[in-house]
């Protein structure tokens, strides 16, 4: 049986309107860089000051120095939080409910996300799950290097109780997710086709399935 749902957040149980890929791309531009759409996607689900870094590196002034970093992280932010003010994130279609379902039937609920504290904590106040919706919350600055590394969920494992990675399903809309969840060991990694990878996209890493979204994951786990 499964014990722990560790699900990813913007694109994955939240809708955000592709906010956060919008404000990296604009944040590195603004930095001296010059990334394209593939670039963008390469880094999809990933820390965002590696994604930053990683980005500016791909510029012909070469690898930006810790001060430029920073300047760029702030500025991310910064449009990311204007971004969020104008066009207010909210849950996905369906999630409440899944989640609810899940922990109704025992098993718990963590979500994990390549936005540092500050920012995961304004956005799920957002959506009104800052108390008592969820078991645990895991962000990139909770661990020493964020996905395709597993450590967020094993953080999110230790967080719940939960030892066996054979009771953990993984759930997230980017290849970096269900790498993640493939370098975890968990029992299911779901494919999600709530954000901006498509299913040939998902499809060419390893998973274990490919579902709507995480609407799907009950009826899944035959909870309803």
């Amino acid at each position: 049986m499964i014990e722990l749902a560790v699900l990813d957040v913007a694109g994955t149980t939240v809708e955000e309107h592709g906010a956060v890929y919008l404000a990296l791309e604009e944040a590195v531009r603004a930095a001296g860089g010059a990334p394209d759409t593939a670039a963008i996607q390469r880094w999809m689900g990933a820390d965002k000051r590696e994604a930053i870094t990683a980005l500016l590196a791909e510029s012909p002034s070469g690898p930006p120095d810790p001060g430029t970093v920073e300047a760029a992280f702030a500025d991310f932010r910064a449009r990311l939080s204007a971004a969020y003010a104008a066009r207010p994130p909210s849950p996905l279609a369906g999630v409440p409910e899944a989640i609810a379902t899940l922990r109704a039937a025992g098993v718990k609920v963590a979500l994990t996300t390549g936005f540092d504290r500050e920012v995961t904590t304004a956005l799920l106040a957002a959506v009104g799950w800052d108390d008592g919706v969820l078991d645990a919350v895991v962000c990139v600055d909770d661990v020493a290097a964020g996905r395709p590394a597993p450590y967020m969920i094993f953080r999110a494992m230790e967080a719940t109780g939960v030892r066996d990675v054979g009771r953990v399903l993984t759930a997230g809309d980017t290849v970096r997710d269900l790498q993640a969840g493939t370098n975890a060991g968990a029992r299911i990694v779901a494919g999600v086709l709530t954000g901006s990878q498509d299913a040939a996209t998902l499809g060419a890493v390893r998973h274990t399935h490919l579902l709507a979204g995480v609407a799907s994951i009950p009826a899944l786990l035959r909870l309803r």
